[in-house]
């Protein structure tokens, strides 16, 4: 007897964890990935502190170029060393997307919180503290989950 030929099933976005674009355990993922976020929230928080309170500029505009320099930063670290994962324009449009997202949410929960806090010397910190905790779980999840499985 022989086998029937299977239809190919529709693509799905990887959501449970399985083989995928990286062969690096959960453990010493998260590990990494804390490592890339601690370096990258420094290129962030000293970028952001100079634009505004050196250089004067916005807070919302320091805040967005700081971002973008430490989104870039851990981007790249972890694309080569946390997920261990090949070069990909798929992926790159794909973090591109979800650094959109997280821009959006950062940058607004680190507007909320400084506005809403008092005005004291922790005020900045405690806030960008605030949004970059909240971006970087979102970025984790999603990272792992779905774009270093995009082949």
């Amino acid at each position: 007897m022989t086998a029937e030929p299977h239809l190919p099933l529709p693509p799905e976005l990887p959501l449970i964890d399985e083989p995928g674009g990286t062969d690096v355990d959960l453990k010493t993922q998260i590990i990494r990935f804390g490592l890339t976020g601690g370096l990258s929230a420094i290129v962030d928080y000293g970028l952001y502190t100079l634009f505004f309170q050196v250089f004067g500029l916005p807070l919302p505009v320091s805040k967005s170029l700081s971002f973008i320099a430490g989104t870039t930063t851990a981007y790249l670290i972890n694309r080569r060393w946390t997920f261990k994962a090949e070069p990909s324009r798929a992926r790159f449009i794909a973090v591109i997307i979800l650094y959109a997202v997280t821009f959006a949410i950062q940058v607004g929960i680190n507007q909320i919180c400084y506005y809403a806090l008092a005005d004291e010397w922790w005020r900045m910190p405690l806030a960008f503290c605030v949004a970059q905790g909240t971006a970087t779980v979102i970025n984790f999840i999603v990272q792992r989950t779905v774009i270093f499985k995009i082949k």
